[in-house]
């Protein structure tokens, strides 16, 4: 009789936890997958995907816009929220199908209830415990908010994305990547938005451009965004709702949103009783194998607060795997992961920004082009996109590519393979173009941004 019941228990059937347990289980892995809420997690049941969905709607109205400049008469589109929302839910539960298809025909073994940790290699569920060689947390992380008058009025992503009925306006709270394309989403479905953030720019951490450039996009397309503003409290303000800022003002709106960070998902299931270490802010400690601070456990994805992204959550679990079960050991290489941040217009990033690169090599080359996309010379929108490439001087080497416009996180894909292979900008010179494209511009750019000093001085 085998020691344990399982070689491995997963603790989340999110993205991460789903790859990597049906990974182990195609090399012959006796696996079982803890879940106690939908198969498929964060990204496919209430982020990535569900949003995406929303954000393709609200590009449209932009769309009917533009059609008219290439000969189209468009009649006055009519929305309609509930169509959508169903629309939607209908495609997560055929998503939801499909995983939990994929887990049974690798012969993973689903419990479908709040899975806790007991010790080292026991974990219960629904009552009963099961044992393992290996345990496995893959709990993502949940949206935050502060502890503030009057909170329990606000939304989270998570209820923005099953709403009954599409806000006239909106208050979101937050300038990362969420609020952003939130904000993106209802404006471009017609609601008023109102983005508070406490700095001064969206997106803190991207590269200065970016977040220069997507403000101006944004504020342009009617996004209203009040800088340096923090919210004392909350309260209901006729049918809506009224926010009340630190220095008193007052801004009122049909709904509030909070998207102003999510924290790591390990409320009551056991790390203090087994022992496995975590960070001030509840992530999970792990090395550079998954491994926490107990040698049987692991941890992957967003309940570590490395690299937040769900296809790092899934590169994670499949490197788990075949370390442990395929005898082919993969440290996850957390350098150079493009990203994308699915506002309207679109951002996207690989490598470094420019003020990091400075940090890391001083000298650079750094190149930047800005330009209306061709598309809209016939439409008459004026929207302009903003591409950079941030180089180290000494070797040649591309080590940050940004983009903000149309199709910016399809562009990015490519160019993360050049600058994951460490490609030089004279080798982004010499390969050929592709005319007319806007991704041409990004092997055509020649003119060197001045250096910050010699702009200082003009």
């Amino acid at each position: 009789m085998e020691k344990f019941d399982f070689d491995m228990i997963t603790i989340g059937a999110g993205s991460g936890g789903v790859a990597s347990s049906r990974r182990a289980g195609s090399y012959g892995a006796r696996i079982a997958i803890c879940e106690d809420w939908r198969v498929g997690g964060t990204c496919v049941m209430r982020g990535c995907v569900p949003k995406k969905f929303l954000v393709y709607a609200a590009e449209y109205s932009g769309e009917f816009e533009d059609a008219a400049g290439y000969g189209w008469h468009v009649p006055a589109p009519r929305f309609d929220w509930t169509k959508l929302i169903a629309n939607k839910n209908k495609e997560l539960d055929r998503l939801e199908g499909i995983y939990r298809t994929l887990l049974k025909n690798s012969h993973v073994t689903l419990f479908e209830g709040r899975a806790k940790i007991v010790d080292a290699h026991t974990v219960e569920v629904l009552g009963k415990r099961h044992t393992a060689a290996n345990i496995l947390i893959a709990t993502g992380a949940r949206p935050t908010m502060p502890r503030i008058p009057g909170i329990e009025h606000a939304i989270t992503s998570n209820e923005a994305l099953d709403l009954p009925h599409l806000p006239k306006s909106i208050v979101i709270v937050g300038g990362a990547y969420i609020a952003c394309e939130f904000a993106g989403i209802f404006n471009g479905l017609g609601a008023e938005v109102t983005m508070v953030i406490r700095g001064d720019k969206l997106l803190r951490g991207f590269d200065e451009d970016i977040r220069d450039s997507l403000t101006e996009a944004m504020t342009a397309r009617g996004v209203k965004i009040r800088n340096h503003t923090e919210i004392a409290e909350i309260d209901g303000a006729g049918r809506g709702f009224c926010a009340t800022t630190t220095r008193g003002e007052r801004i009122t709106a049909d709904l509030i949103m909070y998207a102003t960070g999510r924290s790591p998902n390990v409320a009551n299931i056991g790390l203090e009783e087994a022992g496995v270490k975590t960070k001030p802010n509840g992530a999970i400690m792990v090395d550079s194998w998954s491994r926490t601070s107990v040698p049987s456990i692991y941890a992957i994805g967003d309940v570590t607060d490395r690299l937040n992204l769900t296809p790092v959550a899934i590169a994670e679990g499949r490197a788990l795997a075949e370390t442990l079960f395929h005898n082919n050991p993969i440290e996850m290489d957390h350098a150079n992961v493009p990203s994308a941040v699915f506002s309207i217009p679109s951002v996207a990033t690989v490598g470094l920004s420019e003020v990091d690169a400075r940090r890391e090599y001083g000298t650079l080359d750094v190149y930047r082009a800005r330009f209306n996309p061709m598309k809209n010379t016939l439409s008459g929108r004026v929207e302009r996109t903003m591409m950079k490439l941030v180089v180290d001087r000494k070797t040649d080497r591309v080590v940050g590519v940004h983009m903000v416009g149309p199709d910016a996180p399809e562009l990015i894909q490519g160019l993360a393979v050049a600058v994951k292979c460490g490609a030089t900008k004279k080798q982004f010179d010499q390969t050929v173009g592709i005319h007319p494209t806007a991704g041409e511009e990004f092997v055509t750019m020649r003119d060197k941004v001045p250096e910050p000093k010699a702009q200082a001085a003009e």
